[in-house]
């Protein structure tokens, strides 16, 4: 076997499983109305640069919210939304910038230890939900998720948590990270493509997974539809646990 059939071979494996990956990814959203590319982050690192995994989560993260928010859209508030995405716009281009000029590492270090102290520590405790006036904690949100979401695209944490200590139903919650993570999504497309980061390698990848992203998606949904709020609460803090961990693996597997 030539060099060239051996390299065909290890593109048609590594197209697979970015297929598979996404196709997980979608379906994690589709459940809990975040965490694809969180799933989806410390998986593609281990077949493709950092610098390709991050536009192509965030090409699919457009494609997996625009499905939720369409299902959603009767329990979509504006005035929610709002605020989150006041605070992220210029949280974009800050993350934008760390990610050209910066390593991630120590963001992702400090971001897993948060996710895994706050799931636990609502987990054990559980603080009770309540109606949230003020708006510097939307907007803090907000700019936390631009940054995050913009610098290694797995923003959703800091808005989960926001969403989590609330009093909405679960459809206002889901359709809220939904609504939020489409137009902060597309905005950090945007500023993507402006950065050249969306080359050709990356769009080959996003047509590969596209299909298997949103079947992911309508599997999530359909159990969605079957689970109480509270089992829905606690599925989001589990998630954000095991993401946690997830990252501050791929720490340790990068630095090996």
């Amino acid at each position: 076997m030539n060099e060239l059939s051996q390299r065909a071979i290890m593109d048609g494996k590594t197209d697979l499983f970015i297929a598979l990956i996404f196709l997980g990814a979608g379906f994690a959203q589709g459940l809990s109305g975040f965490g694809s590319a969180l799933l989806a982050m410390p998986l593609l690192t281990l077949f493709i640069k950092v610098k390709t995994a991050v536009p192509l989560c965030m090409l699919n993260g457009v494609i997996i919210t625009l499905f939720l928010s369409l299902q959603l859209k009767r329990h979509m508030d504006w005035q929610k939304i709002g605020p989150l995405l006041t605070g992220c716009l210029p949280g974009i281009w800050v993350g934008v910038f760390f990610l050209l000029h910066t390593r991630d590492g120590i963001m992702k270090l400090l971001l897993g230890v948060m996710l895994i102290s706050y799931a636990l520590y609502s987990l054990t405790f559980r603080p009770p939900s309540q109606k949230i006036h003020a708006f510097w904690p939307s907007y803090l949100a907000g700019f936390a998720t631009g940054v995050i979401s913009a610098s290694f695209s797995a923003g959703g944490p800091p808005t989960v948590i926001y969403a989590t200590l609330t009093d909405w139903s679960k459809d206002d919650i889901k359709a809220t990270l939904s609504g939020f993570f489409f137009v902060t999504g597309l905005f950090a497309a945007v500023a993507h493509f402006m950065s050249g980061l969306i080359t050709g390698e990356v769009l080959h990848y996003f047509s590969v997974s596209l299909v298997f992203v949103l079947l992911g998606v309508y599997l999530g949904s359909i159990c969605y539809g079957r689970i109480k709020k509270d089992t829905f609460i606690k599925i989001m803090l589990i998630i954000l646990m095991m993401m946690g961990t997830m990252m501050i693996s791929s720490l340790w597997g990068n630095n090996r």
